[in-house]
């Protein structure tokens, strides 16, 4: 049988995960291949410990242990022929906060606690919070970017709705993982209405709050564990409106949410050709950000539309005209920068694609209420 995770007599080799695409074939027939990888894992010093099976989109999750990722590809290859498209170590702490722990197995398939299965797939919300504070003298980055009282009832609200933080020194914003997709829209529901009353204390905080939710797989192919699904998240947050939460059309579908239920919690999400066409966006935005010459000109013809199209696609998507939204992916760039204390002002300056100071400065002022020189670290 399938052993429980973690393997107590042989926690020195590593975890290791891999994709399938098994394509429209039972769950029967998917378990009795994996069940034959009982009779020669031993044979290559692996372990199979459980499995993830989604038949809609024909994807298999398998969690094992071996001492490489050699080993347990030649297993599933010996076993059944079944080759995986993509395999790679997983870290015990991000397991933990994706998957967890103690689920109920079937012949090593994962089923979640109502007996259904559990397709692998996770809800991943951003927040990203800023107090654009009125203050003209010294103040700390972590006073402007994730304001104490704000992040502290963020923590609260996931917690309270089953979610966990992913913990990444990596990050500016909060990140948390949910397994189920309702839980993660009334976090994130919850999250407004209470930032809403927040704003109306006298003397608090003036804060600028966004988030984004998407839903993804351990694996995609390409990428790193949630890689992916992480970086759509935060992309999502990035374009979202001040209080705005923003999801893909695939999480709202998951929600099977009505019109009246979106616009009462301010609540939008984008079409697949609009999340292919952000995508496109950014990865040309970052990319070019430290060019000083980089500009609408430029995007447009990187893009591969017209400058009114792409006008009139940028404000569709981020309500923010393509000057302004690549004015704010500098600023953002440049908060990070300041954050790792790596830099003085000029140099980051010119690593956002400004060649004046001066310029960058009142920029950034009119974006955060404050200069880039006053802030500490």
């Amino acid at each position: 049988n399938y052993r429980l995770f973690p393997s107590p007599n042989n926690h020195l080799m590593p975890f290791v995960m891999d994709l399938h695409r098994v394509g429209k074939i039972s769950g029967e027939n998917v378990q009795k291949g994996l069940l034959a990888d009982l009779g020669v894992q031993e044979k290559y010093g692996v372990i199979y410990h459980q499995y993830w099976y989604n038949e809609d989109a024909g994807t298999l999750f398998c969690l094992m242990e071996g001492p490489d990722a050699k080993s347990c590809a030649a297993t599933h290859l010996e076993s059944h022929g079944l080759t995986a498209c993509q395999i790679v170590e997983v870290e015990g702490g991000m397991y933990d906060k994706f998957m967890g722990r103690g689920h109920k197995l079937d012949h090593g398939l994962v089923r979640r606690p109502d007996g259904e299965i559990d397709s692998g797939y996770r809800y991943i919300f951003t927040l990203n919070i800023i107090a654009k504070t009125k203050l003209s003298d010294t103040v700390n980055i972590y006073q402007l970017k994730l304001p104490t009282i704000p992040i502290k009832t963020a923590l609260i609200l996931i917690e309270k709705h089953g979610g966990k933080e992913v913990e990444s020194a990596g990050y500016d914003c909060i990140i948390a993982v949910f397994k189920d997709a309702i839980n993660a829209l009334d976090c994130a529901h919850e999250v407004q209405e209470r930032f809403l009353k927040y704003r109306e204390i006298p003397d608090a905080d003036d804060i600028i709050f966004n988030m984004g939710i998407s839903i993804g797989q351990p694996l995609t192919g390409t990428d790193g564990f949630f890689t992916k699904a992480i970086k759509r998240s935060q992309r999502l947050c990035l374009i979202a409106g001040d209080n705005e939460i923003i999801t893909s059309r695939l999480f709202e579908k998951s929600c099977n949410l009505e019109e009246n239920d979106k616009q009462r919690i301010g609540l939008r999400s984008l079409k697949p050709s609009q999340q292919d066409f952000l995508d496109n966006l950014l990865d040309i935005i970052e990319n070019s950000i430290s060019n000083n010459t980089f500009g609408v000109g430029l995007l447009s013809r990187e893009i591969g539309v017209s400058q009114p199209q792409l006008y009139r696609k940028v404000l569709e998507i981020t309500g923010r005209s393509p000057v302004s939204f690549i004015r704010d992916i500098r600023m953002n760039k440049a908060l990070s920068l300041i954050k790792e204390n790596k830099h003085n002002i000029c140099q980051i300056a010119m690593e956002v694609g400004y060649n004046s100071p001066s310029y960058f400065s009142k920029c950034f002022q009119q974006k955060f209420g404050i200069k880039a020189s006053k802030i500490a670290v």
